[in-house]
Parts: structure tokens; C-alpha cells; sequence
């Protein structure tokens, strides 16, 4: 029997219902994370991958909303902690902690109303190719903006631009849609960041360019400084992706995946990169213990 935190107790699943009437069920107004907990069959430990890092991250977003709950940052990261413990996994588990206005009440408002928050886990592989790479197409959906519905913000309700943009990709025949931005940059995959190999350098769109702040991604830069490979944000045009020597997705979803098609054009050769490659064994091993280089990554779940 899965257990689940709903509305500050530990329940089994069953027992976690939210009411038709629940308000950011209506409005999506609901903010979330997706964090990950990695199983080493080799020493028979999990590790919990950037706990602390989603939930501040969570936090800021419930700032946006004028979002407040009584669980601390500590506290949350405990609980997650706990909750990947006494479902026993012995895999590797996808977490999602959402928070939402619990209130049953009608009206698209952030004021008045009353946060609470979820969390769940279950077992999740790959989400999309981690190893053959995938087959992406530039979406004819545009990102959202900061003036609209912020992408650095987890809101559920920006989802609906990723689903149509993904929709359209697979319907297309590619596993990952890349979207642009308003101004026509290249902003990110459906849900995750992307980055591009042109000469040697790591290159990847600012925070600007309406893009989720990802915590993988920093984590793909903090490997490549390590690697003295040059990182740099800028914007990037539609066509550098069918000229870069490599591109690549990454996500706590996605974690690494490398693309080796756009638009039906090949990426260089087709294959995956070489620097595409280093970065993914180097955060494979971390996720999971293995390299003592990136433990702050990590805690060890008993």
C-alpha cells in the first residue's frame, strides 16, 4: 500500500482526495517540483537527488502565487526523505510535491485562499531515451513569456503550452518538441532545458529567454567547468540547431538525453556526442553515489 504526505499527515494513497470544488483544480493555480531519488543495486542505498535545492526552488514559486504552507524548506526535505523510506523502493522514484489552494470556492484570485501541500512517489525509468538519443521538432507553439504566465515558474496551468507542443511532436513522428521564444530564440524542450556543442563550447539560452531555471542544468554546467569545457548563456537561433555539433535535453524528467534529430535533420552525424556522453556518465554516477566529486548532490536516504 503506497503511502503519500497529504494535508500534513502521512496517509495511505487512497485516503489523498481533493474535492471537485478545490479551487486550483479549476484555475491551475498550482505550483509543483519533480525530484528524483536514485537506487544503487550495488551498495542497496537510495539517494535523494537536490531535495533541498526543488524545494527552495518551490518556495520562490509559491512567492509568485502569494503561496505560504506551514512546512519548512528542513522540514519537506525530511519528509520526502521519509516518504521514499517507508514505501520501501527499491528503484528509482519520481516524487512530485504540489502545492494548491485547497479552498472550495470559485474565483481565479491568489488572495483569500489557503495553500496546502502533497507529495506522492513512484517508480520512474527514463522518461524519455537516455542513450540512443531522440528525434526533436521545433514546435509551431510559442513559449510563454514572463508576461504571461512565467515559465520559471512550475505553475500547472503553463503545462498546457508543453502539452501542445509535445502533442504536435509526437504526432509528427519525434519523441521532444523544441519550443522558441516571442522573439523567435530557441527557449527550451517541452519540459525540459537544452543545451547545444558549437566548437568545443557548451552553449545554452539565458534565463531571459523564458526558460525554466533548471536545477539539472546548473548541474550540467557545474560538470562541464569541471571538464574545462567553456559554458556559455546566450541566445540561439532556430538554424544553430541544425548546424551545432551536438544538443542535448536535460531535466530531473529527462535527466540526460541527447538529440540526434531536428526537423528530420541530422545532428552532425546522427550519433551521439562526445561531450554529450562525458556529462551523462559523470551525472549517471553522481545521481547515485558514485563519485565523491558531487556528494552535495545528494543525501543518503537510510
Amino acid at each position: 500500500m503506497a503511502i503519500v504526505y497529504f494535508e500534513n499527515k502521512f496517509v495511505p494513497e487512497e485516503e489523498a482526495k481533493i474535492s471537485i470544488k478545490t479551487n486550483s483544480f479549476h484555475y491551475g493555480t498550482a505550483v509543483f517540483e519533480g525530484i528524483r531519488a536514485y537506487y544503487n543495486k550495488e551498495n542497496d542505498k537510495m539517494y535523494g537527488l537536490f531535495f533541498k535545492e526543488h524545494y527552495e526552488r518551490l518556495f520562490k514559486n509559491m512567492k509568485i502565487l502569494n503561496m505560504s504552507i506551514e512546512e519548512t524548506i528542513d522540514q519537506l526535505v525530511d519528509i520526502t526523505a521519509k516518504l521514499v523510506k517507508v514505501n520501501n523502493h527499491k528503484e528509482d522514484v519520481y516524487i512530485r510535491p504540489i502545492v494548491y489552494f485547497s479552498d472550495l470556492a470559485i474565483g481565479p484570485k491568489l488572495i483569500g485562499y489557503t495553500a496546502k501541500i502533497a507529495i506522492y512517489t513512484l517508480p520512474l525509468g527514463d522518461y524519455i531515451d537516455t542513450d540512443k538519443g531522440i528525434k526533436a521538432k521545433v514546435s509551431s507553439w510559442t513559449r510563454l513569456n514572463d508576461n504571461m504566465i512565467p515559465p520559471r515558474l512550475k505553475v500547472t496551468g503553463a503545462y498546457v503550452n508543453s502539452a501542445m507542443a509535445k502533442t504536435e511532436a509526437l504526432l509528427a513522428g519525434a519523441e521532444e518538441a523544441i519550443v522558441l521564444n516571442k522573439d523567435g530564440y530557441v527557449s527550451e524542450g517541452s519540459a525540459e532545458n537544452i543545451f547545444i556543442v558549437r566548437n568545443g563550447k557548451l552553449i545554452t539560452p539565458p534565463v531571459s529567454d523564458d526558460i525554466l531555471e533548471g536545477i539539472t542544468r546548473n548541474a550540467v554546467m557545474e560538470i562541464a567547468r569541471d571538464l574545462n569545457i567553456p559554458v556559455v548563456e546566450r541566445s540561439i537561433s532556430r538554424t544553430e540547431l541544425y548546424v551545432a555539433d551536438e544538443v542535448f535535453f536535460c531535466g530531473t524528467g529527462a535527466q540526460i538525453s541527447p538529440v540526434i534529430e531536428i526537423d528530420g535533420k541530422p545532428v552532425a552525424d546522427g550519433k551521439v556526442g562526445k561531450i554529450t556522453k562525458m556529462i551523462k556518465d559523470i551525472y549517471f554516477d553522481a545521481v547515485r553515489g558514485k563519485n565523491d566529486k558531487y556528494k552535495h548532490w545528494i543525501i543518503e536516504i537510510g
